[in-house]
């Protein structure tokens, strides 16, 4: 019979021995890594698809296949955030500001922090209207180094979240502070504090959204991770939703693929750490 159904006759009899046996250990250890896969996904608030899942479990010391994690969590109905479609741009370019040239020239892995930040700003949606967003992020180690958050477009956000980051980081002169042309980074107000920082300014080029990628890229994971995640009653309830997502997760808990799945916190430390040892 084994013969005729192609099958070998060990497999045959492990085969007898599955239907008539209670769970093995192998059943018994996907029970104990699916209850530790729900933990991690719980303690990412949902945000982590099967790859983060997997590389947490590996900084935890767990020798277990991507492709298990991906298999239990498929059976078990557990998946990561997904992305919906962007909304319209928020920068308006002011046509009689000339705006600086491209310097980062998309480099965006500069070799120690401080050295590169990018800034954008977006809008996300509540039942009070919108609350507008800026961000600058480092692109060593993509952490957000500065934010702020408003009713309006106006320059004076942009200010607050580069006098944040200022206060954070205390960098030198020299640091490259990359945007696009909206007017708000293109004002004399914010032109004149990144000359009193001594921050060389670069520009993307006109309709270039690849020019400022990391910007784009921090947009696409914080709506996706969290703004798209619920309807947001209040501009103060989503503020605070920030604060949590930003400076909690994001800086400090989030793996990043960018950094071979480190934290931007870690990311950082490690080099500070390598230098003063050096």
């Amino acid at each position: 019979m084994c013969r005729e159904l192609g099958v070998t006759r060990q497999g045959h009899r492990a085969w007898r021995r599955r239907q008539v046996s209670p769970p093995g250990q192998r059943a018994a250890a996907d029970e104990a890594l699916i209850a530790e896969i729900r933990e991690i996904h719980a303690g990412s608030k949902g945000r982590y698809g099967a790859p983060r899942v997997w590389r947490e479990l590996r900084r935890r010391g767990r020798v277990v296949g991507p492709n298990r994690v991906a298999r239990l969590m498929a059976d078990h109905g557990l998946s990561g955030r997904c992305g919906r479609r962007a909304v319209p741009r928020t920068t308006i370019a002011d046509p009689t500001a000339a705006p600086a040239p491209n310097v980062l020239n998309r480099d965006f892995d500069p070799v120690a922090p401080n050295a590169t930040w990018v800034t954008d700003i977006t809008y996300l949606p509540t039942d009070e209207g919108w609350l507008y967003l800026a961000a600058i992020t480092d692109c060593y180690s993509r952490a957000v180094v500065g934010w702020a958050v408003a009713d309006h477009l106006r320059t004076e956000l942009c200010l607050a979240a580069l006098d944040d980051a200022v206060a954070r980081r205390r960098p030198g002169p020299g640091l490259v502070h990359h945007s696009d042309r909206g007017c708000q980074y293109t004002s004399f107000d914010y032109q004149r504090r990144l000359a009193e920082l001594g921050m060389v300014c670069s520009m993307s080029r006109k309709g270039n959204c690849w020019d400022n990628a990391v910007a784009e890229s921090l947009w696409a994971t914080l709506k996706r991770e969290l703004v798209n995640d619920k309807k947001w009653t209040t501009r103060a309830e989503l503020e605070t939703a920030l604060f949590e997502y930003i400076e909690v997760f994001y800086n400090r808990q989030r793996l990043h693929s960018t950094l071979d799945y480190s934290t931007p916190e870690e990311y950082d430390q490690a080099y500070w750490a390598a230098l003063k040892a050096a």
